[in-house]
This record gives structure tokens, C-alpha cells and sequence, in this order.
């Protein structure tokens, strides 16, 4: 852990094992944090937020900057540490690195734009409005962008004067610690931002019962969220709630089915499919349906899986023991329901959580895998007719995070822009994300934005001040 500058181990505290999940090693101990330390963790960012919401734009860009800069020196190394503890490819980590340079540089020029505004009053009247920062942030990141979500919890906060304690997972700690060193290394005075591990129920609870903190921001599961939402709405704390998906991609017969293929494919299979905005159900039109669900399954049978460090591998193992079991009961569900398994379905090997990419076609609408997120390397293939069929399948379900839509006709694009349900949606492209573009979503996706303009406001409250 971090706390106030620190660097906290051992000392008689319980451990938690961190493994390779792509050989099942144990690669080190990590300390969990105790009511104490977390307490001095609180009180730490409560000096911190005294400290940083004082500080001036070109103070937080220049640390801003200057992580970025040394995030860029430190790249392969972060990545090897990514891939080592999350599983997922080198030139993958390597990228997620890239995402953080690029977001904390674009923070530091939001700094600068944190605009309020005059009202028109009557002549001996002046009415303004203006942002703060909200006050220490506590900050739970997931395990599947292991650097990437840190940097989001960290950024934000940082950018509009807030001091944060980010709770990042057991399982890819020294990932999380990395990005937050950088910030340190940078000029982030040790009292603003605070690492801590832990049980996670004991340190969500803790947290979330503190009075210092004043805002929740959470990605993960859905069932999780609400349980920290309704932690949180005990003492009314402000929430961003990044949430869980299950992402519809619908496919028309005017598309150009090759396009499609070789893109969708491989971002199915990025990260072994544990991505929340994962395309994962495939709602194809009748007419193209059979080609589709064969260049799909063939495509998937050439992937190749292996241990992420090694060269030409396009998708390591899953994460953890959890996630192949869960892979195993979803997909056997769907299979003993009617559904066809063309490839996958079975881990592969002895060592590790490596499993094999999987494709599933005509599952029935009943199955567990069409409607809890399956978060990892299976496609969902089922044959619609008609546009509004197929628009009525994609809004099926309360999630609302990301969707993606595959067709030549301009005004259908426009109408699917309009009716699909979801905080982000991408139309011929599976790129949806970017430093300057809002991240969230909608309904049991979750609510607020990272991000973009958006994700600092969202670490801010609005003020209005009338003077007479």
C-alpha cells in the first residue's frame, strides 16, 4: 500500500497471494489493510484535499504532464508488470499505457477549462457560477485494465483538486502502484493521493462510512455497484458508476460482412473477452446470418492463445481461477438449452486459466449467458429479421453501456443512433472510447461519466453565488 508517502508492507497484517494467471505461480504477498490503516488513509486525504484544492491549473497540469511523461519512460516495464499479473498481452498493456499518457495529458489542458459563468442581473447585482472539487474521492478499480482503470480513478480527481484513496484489485496491486508512482514521481505532494488493498467488503464499508469521503467512484459489476450506490446514499456521497454490460452488435445485410468480421473478431477476443464493453451478443440479419456465424467461428478457431509475454500471442489467459469456471457453467447452460457450440467451450492445458475462444449460435433467449454478462472470450450469434426485431433485441435487457451497429444505409444509422439504449455506441467502428470522449453508461450500466470534459466535472459541484 501507500499511504501519506509510505510504502506499507508486512508488519504482522493479513496477505493476499498475487499469481501469474498464466502459469498459476505465486508471484508475491500483498498486505491488506486494517481499520487503522485505513483511518490513516482517511485523515491523510483530508489533509490532502485542504492542500490540493488550493492549488493552482498549471500546479496540477505540470504533474499531470509530467506522470505522463515518465508513464512513457516507464512503458515496458508497467506492461510486464500488467501482463504478468492480469494475463493479458504485452502489446496490449503496452497500448493501456498509451491510454493513460494520453488521458492524463488531456486532463492537464482540462484543468484550464473548468469554466463557470456570469447571469444577466438588474444594475447592483452579480450572480455567478462556479465548479470546486467535491472532496477526497474513493476510488475502486477492477482487475481487467489493470492500468488503465487506476489511471481513470486517479486523473480525474486529481485534475479538479480532489484528493483521492483508490482501491485497486488484490489481484494486479503493484499494476496500480505503478501509475500512482508515477504521479508521485512527478510532484503529486503524498498527502493527495493514498493506495490502499483489502478485503473488499471491510474497506468499501470503512471508506463509505467515513464522513471525510464525499464521493464514490466505482467499475465492476452490476450487483456490486448497487450494494456500494446504497453504502454511499447513507450519507448522500456524490457517485460515477461505471458498471456492467453486455454489449449487443447488430449486424445488417448491407454491411460489408468481411469489414466486419475482421474487426469485431479480435476485439471479442481482447483480453479474453474481459472487457465491459465487450461485443458479446450478435444480432444478425436473416440474409446474412449463415455467413456470418462461419467466417465468425473461423476466424475465432485461429486465435492463438499463450502466455502473454511471448510473441504472436493475440489472447492470454483469463484473470483468475473464477473466470473459466464461470465460462464452463455459462456455457453449458446455453448448450444444454439448444444452443450450438461451433469451437471452444473447454479450457485448454494444465496450467493457468487459459481457455479457448468459443462460439455460440441460435441460443435461446432463456439461457443464462443471454442475459448475465458473461465477461469473457464467447460470442453470442443469434438470426433476426427486420430492423426493429433487431433494435428490440439490443434494448432487451437493462444493461446499457456500449452497443455497436454494422450497416451502409446513412438514415438507418441515424434511427439506430436514436433508439439503441446505451451511453456509447459505435456505428461501423468498434472504437468508442478516447481521452476526450465521455465513458459510462445507462440504466444497470450505470450512471455519471469518466473521462472527457465530463470526467472531471463529475469530481466537482456546481456553486452559484448571488451577490446584491
Amino acid at each position: 500500500m501507500i499511504i501519506d508517502g509510505e510504502r506499507v508492507t508486512g508488519g504482522g497484517r493479513r496477505t493476499h497471494a498475487v499469481v501469474n494467471p498464466a502459469t498459476g505461480e505465486t508471484l508475491a504477498e500483498l498486505p491488506l489493510a486494517e481499520a487503522a490503516d485505513l483511518d490513516r488513509a482517511l485523515e491523510t486525504a483530508q489533509r490532502g484535499f485542504k492542500l490540493w484544492r488550493n492549488s493552482t491549473p498549471q500546479q496540477r497540469a505540470a504533474v499531470l504532464q509530467g506522470a505522463a511523461k515518465l508513464m512513457l519512460e516507464r512503458q515496458e516495464d508497467l506492461a510486464r508488470i500488467a501482463t504478468m499479473e492480469q494475463g493479458k498481452t504485452l502489446p496490449e498493456a503496452r497500448i493501456e499505457v498509451l491510454m493513460n499518457v494520453g488521458l492524463f495529458n488531456f486532463y492537464a489542458g482540462e484543468v484550464f477549462r473548468l469554466y463557470g459563468r456570469a447571469l444577466v442581473r438588474p444594475e447592483g447585482m452579480r450572480s455567478t457560477v462556479t465548479h470546486e472539487p467535491v472532496g477526497p474521492v474513493a476510488a475502486f478499480a477492477p482487475w481487467n485494465f489493470p492500468l488503465g482503470n487506476p489511471g481513470r480513478k486517479l486523473g480525474a480527481p486529481i485534475a479538479a483538486g480532489c484528493s483521492v484513496i483508490l482501491k485497486a484489485a488484490e489481484e494486479t496491486p503493484a499494476s496500480a502502484l505503478g501509475v500512482l508512482q508515477c504521479l508521485l514521481d512527478a510532484g503529486l505532494p503524498k498527502e493527495v493521493a493514498q493506495a490502499v488493498f483489502g478485503v473488499p467488503d471491510e474497506v468499501s464499508r470503512h471508506l463509505l462510512g467515513s464522513p471525510i469521503i464525499r464521493k464514490l467512484s466505482f467499475t465492476g459489476s452490476t450487483m456490486v455497484g448497487k450494494h456500494l450506490a446504497k453504502l454511499a446514499a447513507e450519507d448522500m456521497k456524490r457517485t460515477t458508476m461505471e458498471l456492467g454490460g453486455h454489449g449487443p452488435v447488430l449486424v445488417f445485410g448491407d454491411s460489408d460482412l468481411d469489414r466486419v468480421l475482421d474487426t469485431v473478431v479480435p476485439h471479442k477476443y481482447r483480453n479474453a473477452g474481459q472487457v465491459c464493453v465487450s461485443p458479446t451478443r450478435f444480432i444478425v440479419e436473416e440474409s446474412v446470418y449463415d455467413r456470418f456465424r462461419s467466417g465468425f467461428a473461423e476466424r475465432a478457431k485461429a486465435v492463438t492463445v499463450g502466455n502473454g509475454l511471448e510473441e504472436g500471442i493475440r489472447m492470454g489467459p483469463m484473470a483468475n481461477p473464477r473466470r473459466p469456471e464461470a465460462m464452463d457453467r455459462l456455457i453449458g447452460d446455453a448448450v444444454a438449452k439448444g444452443a450450438t457450440l461451433h469451437t471452444g467451450g473447454e479450457r485448454i492445458g494444465n496450467a493457468g486459466y487459459f481457455y479457448a475462444p468459443s462460439v455460440l449460435s441460435d441460443i435461446p433467449l432463456d439461457a443464462l449467458i443471454m442475459n448475465e454478462e458473461p465477461f469473457g472470450p464467447v460470442a453470442l450469434i443469434n438470426r433476426y429479421v427486420g430492423e426493429e426485431a433487431m433494435i428490440a433485441e439490443a434494448n432487451r435487457l437493462p444493461y446499457g453501456l456500449a452497443a455497436y451497429a454494422w450497416t451502409s444505409d446513412g438514415k438507418r444509422q441515424q434511427r439506430l443512433a436514436r433508439e439503441i439504449e446505451a451511453g456509447m455506441v459505435g456505428i461501423n467502428t468498434t472504437m468508442i472510447g478516447g481521452a476526450d470522449a465521455p465513458f459510462g453508461g445507462v440504466r444497470w450500466s450505470g450512471h455519471g461519466s469518466e473521462d472527457g470534459p465530463e470526467g472531471v466535472l463529475a469530481c466537482m459541484v456546481t456553486k452559484a453565488v448571488h451577490e446584491g
